[in-house]
């Protein structure tokens, strides 16, 4: 099968072939028949399968002949990396056409989205809140919008979204086309598509989340304190050549890439605290090569599109096991192959327990030959909560000891200052005065 023999428009096909993807995947085959027939879709298939391209494709046909100045596409995403990631993949694919795009996302201005929105761009990539933001501005009714997508509705589903799924759903008119696309299949997403989804296709390629074939797993047991010399060694001894690493908290992403660089491996991070353009320069350079090493938090686990990615690593366990599936779904994308290495302290097993239940098999456990496990612990990477409490009421109690002493000083002086002033000149006598002018006169 090929992309042509699907009935996509030829300016698509155009495109598809100079990205070099000869034949779809799964997903594609079975969902873009579907959506250009106009049918409702519920699909679920792995991370990297190719979703992205399977809703936008018979999307992007609908819209080539179109008329313009009207948004009559809204794809909403649950991170802004996966919007501006879904972004990048349609301005690939519609480079021959006319179709325009704008991403609406938070962290930055709402003027430019305002602009883009009050212009009728062809599709609009929203994040949820921020798509809320500019409802509440009244200046985004969408009155011409025809078709609605969900991707990676189960993430939307773990980060809170639904109540705000709903209110955008009371904003918008009942569009005439929706594609559910997610991973995984949780009960409250089910319950959400049965009320929206007029007699769906169903495309169930995996109802149970695992990673994607191509993704060669292996764990690391090492002690918590000799993690950050793990990945150093493997690093530096040419078992990767870059990796996308993920910690537990933005905490540990900031001292663990103030790290690496200060080992000598380039690295930047990416996190919930970091700006907008920081996490967009951070990414970008990561593609482009200038670091070797991203360091981030689960806020990456989604959106985040690598070319060829061939390393990712956890350097903590996630608790949840779909948080793994995601995380090492980063690489082995649209078929190839990678790596995903976990570095498990002994205090993690329980959770890898869970991870290969999930998974349904045992993840084979390695030890990198010359690496010494009995070395002295590191210092820890994070200090622990508790200590960090404490030191944070300890310096507040030492500013509000040194402001009291401070203002106890000042009131001496100012006692001591009053107390040695000199008496004040007795006042001439005013009638004198008066006299002394009259006089003049």
């Amino acid at each position: 099968m090929t992309f042509a023999s699907l009935g996509l428009h030829p300016s698509l096909v155009r495109a598809i072939d100079t990205l070099g993807f000869s034949s779809p995947t799964p997903i594609q085959s079975e969902a873009i028949p579907a959506a250009l027939g106009g049918r409702d879709l519920l699909a679920c298939a792995a991370t990297g399968s190719g979703k992205t391209a399977a809703f936008l494709l018979p999307i992007l046909h609908r819209l080539i002949d179109a008329p313009r100045g009207t948004t009559r596409a809204l794809v909403l995403a649950p991170t802004r990396e996966l919007a501006l990631q879904i972004q990048e993949d349609l301005n690939e694919l519609a480079k021959f056409t006319r179709i325009t795009s704008a991403a609406i996302y938070g962290g930055v201005g709402m003027v430019p989205q305002e602009k883009a929105i009050r212009r009728g761009v062809d599709v609009l990539i929203a994040t949820p809140g921020r798509l809320l933001d500019h409802f509440k501005q009244g200046y985004a009714p969408l009155a011409g919008l025809k078709y609605l997508v969900f991707d990676e509705a189960d993430r939307m589903l773990d980060m809170g979204f639904l109540p705000d799924i709903r209110r955008i759903l009371q904003h918008i008119p009942r569009p005439e086309q929706t594609l559910f696309f997610s991973a995984t299949m949780p009960a409250p997403i089910e319950s959400l598509t049965r009320q929206m989804l007029r007699d769906p296709v169903r495309i169930a390629l995996q109802r149970k989340a695992a990673p994607a074939k191509g993704i060669t797993q292996a764990l690391y047991p090492v002690p918590t304190g000799l993690k950050s010399a793990l990945l150093l060694e493997l690093l530096k001894g040419g078992a990767m050549n870059e990796a996308l690493v993920f910690t537990r908290t933005k905490h540990r992403a900031d001292r663990l890439a103030k790290l690496l660089n200060k080992s000598g491996i380039s690295a930047e991070r990416i996190h919930g605290n970091r700006s907008q353009p920081q996490r967009t320069k951070a990414l970008a350079g990561f593609k482009s090569g200038e670091y070797r090493v991203l360091v981030a938090t689960d806020i990456a686990a989604r959106g985040i599109d690598v070319e060829a990615l061939g390393h990712v690593v956890n350097f903590d366990v996630p608790p949840v096991p779909e948080d793994y599936i995601h995380r090492v779904g980063r690489t082995a994308r649209a078929a190839m192959t990678g790596e995903a290495f976990t570095l498990v302290a002994p205090e993690e097993e329980s959770d890898v327990a869970r991870i290969e239940r999930a998974v349904g098999r045992k993840l084979p456990r390695v030890k990198l030959e010359g690496f010494s496990y009995d070395a002295p612990s590191e210092a820890p990477l994070e200090i622990p909560l508790a200590d960090r409490i404490a030191a944070i009421r300890a310096t507040r109690r030492d500013q509000r000891e040194r402001a009291a002493a401070k203002q106890a000083r000042h009131g001496q002086q100012g006692a001591t200052a009053v107390a040695t002033a000199p008496a004040s000149r007795k006042p001439r006598n005013s009638s004198n005065r008066n006299r002394g002018r009259g006089s003049r006169a």
